[in-house]
Formats: C-alpha cells, structure tokens, sequence
C-alpha cells in the first residue's frame, strides 16, 4: 500500500526507540528509565484522578502545572510550555524555531531523534564533530546557523558541558535560537535555567521520565522567553489542543510538591554509577565521564556488539549503537539499582573470564 504514501513519508528515516522486551526475569538496562518508582504522592494523585471527571476534557493550558513548575524554578507561567513529553515538545520547538535558510547545527553524536525530525519538517542540517574525547567544543559553533541544539549531558554519550561554555555559546549566538536538552540534567549536570533572565534566544527542555520516574505519563516542558513561548503554544494549538492528559498533569503536579524524593532518589542513581564505574573500570572498560542516569562504555579488547548479545543471553539488556562508526565499539548502559548492577559486573565478569 506504499503507493499510496506522500514523497515525505517515502524518504522519511524514522527515529528508532530503545526495546521493550516482553519478559519478566529481565535485568533491563537500555532505555534510561529510573530503577525507582514513583513518588507514593504522585500514585496518591493519581488514584485520586480516577473519578467521574475524566467525562471532562483536560485543562488545555495546563494552568496549575505551569504554574508549579514555574514556583518551582522561580519563573512566571507564560515562561513555561508543556507537552506531552520532552519529545514532543522538542517536535513543536523544531518547526517553530528552525525552519530558516541557514542550516541547524547540532553534534555528530547526539540525540537521534534530532536528525529525524530535520527530515519530518524539512529543515537543513549540519553536523558538528565532537572531539576525540566527545566532548562539544562550542567554539565549533561559531558559524551562521539557523539554530543550535544539544543535550546536556550528551547523549548518548553522557558527558555533561560545563554552564561557563553554554554561556560563551550564548554570548557570540544572539540571532538563532538555542535549544539545551536537559533529559538528564538532574544526575549531576549543571543546568541552564539559570540563564533564560539573561538570554532571551535560549530554551531548555525537561522531561518528568527519567529523574521523576514518570516515564509512563509522558509529560515534558520547556522553558524561555515569553516570545519562544508563544510561538510554542501557537505550535501546540495548531495541532493538538489537549496535549496534558488529567492523570499526566495531576502526577505532574504531585511529583514536584516531593522534593525530598526527587532528591534521595536522584542521589541514589548517582551513587550507583559511581560504583558501578568503578566496578567496570575494574575488568577493563573504559568509561566516559557521565553527568546523566547511564554511562557510555568499552572494553579494551572485546567487541562493544559481543558483550551486547552475550549478556542478552544472560537476560540483561543493554545499548549498542552500530553508528556512527566511531562509538560502534561502544554501550550504553542504564543505571539501575545497586543489585542489577552486581547482576550486571557478575555476568560481565564470566564472560570476559570464559
């Protein structure tokens, strides 16, 4: 029935999702989810949702959550856009700020999802190597651009970039919007909010699934400027009115009124990848330095794909990514708890020895 399909859809490239195996005694290690439920508030608002009012469309603006996150970060509102999770939000950011003549620039390893929404939307692009040690070199940046997008941390990488570069990026690109996707900021990664009062051509973009275990509601935001904003809602508003569903926005809510387990919980990932670093490094892989809630990795001799399936034949499932060449000897690994980490070094450890 392909005959049938638009010239855009023949040549379109789709972004592929990390595997969602359908088996129970699974170590499951490969799409960044948090090892950690949710906070008991948030399943207490959402038990509470569960009432005749689900008759009745959600609020459209999502209010009460712009609202509390723009508390949370000493914002206002009309600084504050959600969406049904950071990838849609970065979808609506993509026709709304880098449809232009110039290219968009972004790194050569990064987030794929960038690549294919360029082809959705029929946005230019360029590429901008990472250095040996894959870190973003902004200086690289320097350029006339259409707009400039990255994670931080990396990713898949996980390096983090230090707040001072991301500032020197701001101060010499002033006529392009900036995008800094922070997915995993909270594991240890300075964040750019802090930077928005100062420059208005910057976003930042947050999603609830990782660091607030909310992988299942899909709620993602972005913050700005009140023009980036706008022209975010007049996107949203122009293709899906009721993005936020009432049991995303009340778990939305109640997640960020739980500080002190946002907290514990984050601490305890990064606890766990420090010693799990440390446990790895032990039987010979290397480890990129990592500010998010999994760690880019290889063995000094054995091939990054090998390990991959020999540890799926013991039920742990980790990430390998074919390409770019240059990390195809590389995985990467999610951080769960401290027993699916021994799990993890005890199955490494036999198949390196056997």
């Amino acid at each position: 029935m392909s005959k049938f399909w638009s010239d855009v859809v023949h040549n379109l490239t789709p972004y592929v999702p990390g595997e969602q195996p359908k088996l129970s005694d699974l170590v499951k290690l490969n799409t960044n989810e948090n090892p950690y439920g949710p906070s008991p508030q948030v399943i207490r608002a959402l038990q509470a949702e569960a009432a005749e009012t689900l008759r009745l469309y959600p609020d459209p603006n999502s209010d009460t959550l712009k609202a509390k996150i723009a508390e949370y970060f000493d914002l206002t509102p009309n600084q504050v856009f959600v969406g049904n999770g950071s990838d849609e939000v970065l979808a609506h950011a993509f026709q709304a700020f880098f449809k232009h003549d110039r290219p968009l620039l972004f790194p050569d390893i990064s987030y794929s999802f960038y690549p294919v929404y360029c082809g959705l939307y029929g946005i230019e692009f360029e590429t901008i190597a990472l250095n040996n040690q894959f870190e973003i070199n902004v200086n690289d940046y320097d350029k006339p651009n259409g707009g400039i997008i990255f994670p931080n941390p990396n990713a898949p990488t996980g390096v983090p970039l230090a707040l001072v570069e991301i500032e020197n990026l701001l101060e010499f690109n002033t006529e392009s919007v900036v995008i800094i996707d922070e997915a995993y900021v909270d594991f240890g990664t300075e964040s750019a909010v802090k930077l928005i009062s100062q420059y208005p051509n910057l976003l930042v973009t947050h999603s609830l699934s990782k660091s607030r275990s909310l992988a299942g509601l899909r709620v993602g935001y972005a913050l700005g400027h009140p023009d980036l904003i706008e022209a975010l809602v007049r996107i949203k508003d122009s293709f899906n009115s009721y993005p936020i569903d009432r049991f995303a926005e009340a778990g939305a809510i109640a997640s960020f009124a739980d500080e002190a387990y946002f907290k514990a919980t984050t601490a305890k990932v990064v606890a766990t990848r420090s010693a799990l670093i440390t446990d790895l490094q032990a039987l010979g892989f290397e480890v990129l330095p990592s500010g998010a809630n999994f760690i880019f990795t290889k063995h000094k001799t054995r091939d990054g794909a090998e390990l991959t399936e020999k540890l799926r034949a013991n039920h742990i499932i980790i990430r390998h990514f074919k390409k770019p060449v240059r990390i195809a000897s590389y995985s990467r690994i999610t951080i769960g708890t401290d027993e699916q980490s021994k799990l993890l070094i005890a199955a490494l450890n036999a198949i390196l020895n056997r």
